[in-house]
């Protein structure tokens, strides 16, 4: 009894150590329940006990504890995770812009391992994946009580190798089959800066990286130079990426100090905001933002801060709303907890996690024929192909047709091309007797 009494303090100590160090300003809230919180705690290192002394073969006490904190994270949303040291030292290659996988961003959404964009360019996106498909199954594994860092470590793997995902998309009644060969994933941030049509320009943000706000301006000062006076922002299937970043992009429109984002965690006294510091560079641009399920994190926040503000329209279809922070906190043993910390909310208060932003005007993409999907890619790549090119006796042919092959950027090109008719007419209308009366004077 002693010895089980001693085992039972020593986790108890443990696991108290766990939950407060580094936490002290914490300390105050949690002990407000102190008393359920400390019959919890037993209940739990009665279990270690237990299983320790009584389960037919020994167990590491590390890896009850590993499991007993993964179950924890598990009861939270679907981005927290325990990050067991190797794991925690994986995640720096998400920072590097390369590794090697299918290219995807995954999330967790109502228990279901859920596809929250796929990366264009990468194996993902050329298979057909698309945002919003549940992963059930990864090379024949259900993913039911797979957490998020399993899943991600059974899709990524060396280049050449494949890995089959089955998935089932919302509207499709049979499960889709899906063989991908694994790739090295090399994300670009900014791609496929033209003139579409007179003086609109498009640029397309595949994700808010460390120098997409430097990339972004060289391409927009590019456009202008080339007479581009309106700008569509394509953030379509963006699964976001570093929120500064995106800080750093609305700088480029919106004038300083105006409000980009805030979060708000479990004290509202913790509030943090967000705003535009510098004087913007395109203040003078007309804007279009381009969205869809798959625009995600700080693809939404960009987003959100144009609608809120009236910068611009954001046009197509409502996004993922993964709105929410995530802060690594390494634990003792150089194991870390992803934790969710705050969720993000638009200036104008509206949350984004689980609600995300919805579109001014709402343009759905209209579906391809299954046999014409290949046939808009490659269009697509020779359209852009031409216009590096610069072959000026096809570059107007060739943008014309990108739009026949996508309707979402057509309608934002029209969107503009009224935006700037209504303009020109304002400025030329004078109400009737306005002339006569400055003549009288």
């Amino acid at each position: 009894m002693k010895r089980k009494f001693r085992i039972l303090l020593s986790f108890m100590v443990l696991f108290a150590g766990v939950v407060f160090a580094g936490r002290a300003g914490l300390a105050a809230t949690i002990m407000d329940d102190s008393k359920e919180l400390f019959r919890q705690v037993r209940l739990f290192a009665d279990s270690i006990t237990l299983i320790s002394a009584d389960y037919v073969e020994p167990v590491k006490a590390k890896d009850l504890v590993y499991g007993a904190i993964k179950g924890m994270m598990d009861t939270l949303d679907g981005y927290s995770q325990f990050l067991d040291p190797e794991s925690f030292k994986e995640i720096t290659e998400e920072t590097k812009g390369e590794f090697g996988g299918i290219g995807i961003e995954i999330g967790i959404r109502e228990g279901v391992l859920t596809v929250i964009s796929p990366i264009e360019d990468t194996p993902a996106f050329t298979a057909g994946i698309q945002s919003g498909d549940k992963i059930v199954k990864v090379d024949g594994q259900i993913t039911r009580d797979m957490t998020l860092n399993e899943a991600v470590k059974k899709m990524r793997g060396n280049p050449g190798t494949k890995v089959d995902i089955t998935v089932v998309r919302e509207g499709v009644e049979e499960a889709l089959e899906f063989t991908i060969t694994r790739a090295i994933i090399k994300v670009k941030s900014v791609k496929d800066a033209a003139i579409i049509e007179d003086d609109i320009g498009y640029v397309k943000i595949l994700e808010f990286q460390e120098r997409t706000a430097q990339d972004l301006a060289r391409e927009i000062k590019k456009l202008r130079k080339n007479g581009a006076k309106s700008l569509i922002l394509d953030l379509r299937n963006n699964p976001g990426g570093l929120l500064d970043a995106a800080v750093d992009v609305a700088d480029l429109f919106l004038e300083p100090g105006t409000m980009v984002v805030y979060t708000e965690g479990r004290d509202p006294a913790k509030k943090t905001e967000f705003r535009a510091k510098k004087r913007s560079a395109f203040g003078d641009m007309r804007l279009a933002v381009l969205v869809n399920r798959g625009s995600a994190s700080a693809a939404e926040i960009f987003a959100g801060a144009v609608k809120d503000n009236k910068r611009g329209l954001v046009i197509g279809s409502a996004t993922f709303g993964k709105g929410s922070v995530q802060t690594v906190i390494p634990l003792k043993d150089r194991s870390a907890l992803r934790l969710t910390t705050a969720a993000y909310f638009t200036p104008s208060g509206k949350k984004i996690m689980d609600e995300g932003v919805a579109p001014d005007i709402y343009v759905e993409l209209m579906k391809a024929a299954p046999e014409r999907v290949k046939e808009k890619d490659k269009k697509k790549t020779e359209i852009f192909e031409k216009v590096e090119k610069r072959k000026k006796e096809k570059e107007e042919e060739a943008l014309k047709e990108l739009q026949e092959y996508d309707n979402q950027v057509k309608t934002a090109v029209n969107v503009l091309k009224g935006v700037r008719i209504f303009e020109e007419r304002q400025k030329a209308f004078r109400p009737a007797g306005e002339e006569d009366v400055r003549e009288e004077r």
